[in-house]
């Protein structure tokens, strides 16, 4: 029993690292195509591109005490920002950058990073709440710090349906914990729910109550 335990450890584990790349891949295209919206050059793109796809993930690793964060550890985070700033350098004529797929890509990239950053924390030993809370702060983080360098007003203090789809699917991953449910099955399901919400805010305009001055 120990040793199926160890190995259902090890491939929950595995799956949280996969999930964290792609959200890493996925958030850091968001940021070099942001980038060649306010026409960066190559450098700025990979720069724009790193710290979009690993600022959420760097802010999680600290607040939960895993010094130094795997981001600045693990070369693969690196890489994988470089190739996404090299994908869009690349193919950059053919993307609409000023449609709505920085807006898409966006969302994968939060769905990613609320259940990856959700999972984490739980497993750090933090409480439900405060879990939840931090996974949708990874999943924001990003997306903030690509917003102040190009600029622009972040995505999460608009009205946009944003980190509320975050904190939403933070709340299912320690809903299905608490469940002892597998927590691969928590974890799709909070993606799913995330990814659902925004685009829904993205294509349907749903949106929080706006604040009207008197």
């Amino acid at each position: 029993m120990s040793n199926a335990l160890a190995e259902g450890q090890h491939l929950l584990g595995t799956f949280a690292v996969v999930l964290d790349l792609v959200g890493t891949f996925v958030f850091a295209l968001s940021g070099a195509v942001a980038g060649v919206k306010n026409r960066f050059d190559l450098f700025g793109l990979m720069v724009l591109a790193f710290v979009t796809g690993n600022a959420g993930g760097i802010t999680r690793d600290l607040l939960i005490g895993a010094i130094p964060p795997a981001a600045l550890t693990n070369l693969q985070y690196l890489w994988i920002s470089i190739l996404a700033a090299l994908v869009v350098f690349v193919w950059n004529r053919k993307i609409n950058v000023q449609g709505k797929l920085i807006l898409g890509l966006d969302a994968a990239g939060l769905a990613l990073f609320a259940v990856t950053g959700t999972q984490k924390a739980l497993a750090a030993g933090l409480n439900p709440v405060m879990a939840a809370l931090l996974g949708m702060l990874t999943g924001i983080g990003g997306g903030m710090a690509r917003d102040v360098l190009v600029n622009q007003t972040p995505f999460v203090l608009q009205s946009d349906i944003y980190a509320v789809a975050a904190l939403a699917a933070g709340a299912v991953v320690v809903t299905g914990n608490w469940l002892h449910l597998p927590s691969f099955v928590g974890m799709l399901i909070g993606l799913a729910l995330c990814l659902g919400l925004r685009l829904m805010a993205i294509f349907r305009g749903w949106h929080l109550p706006l604040a009207r001055p008197s």
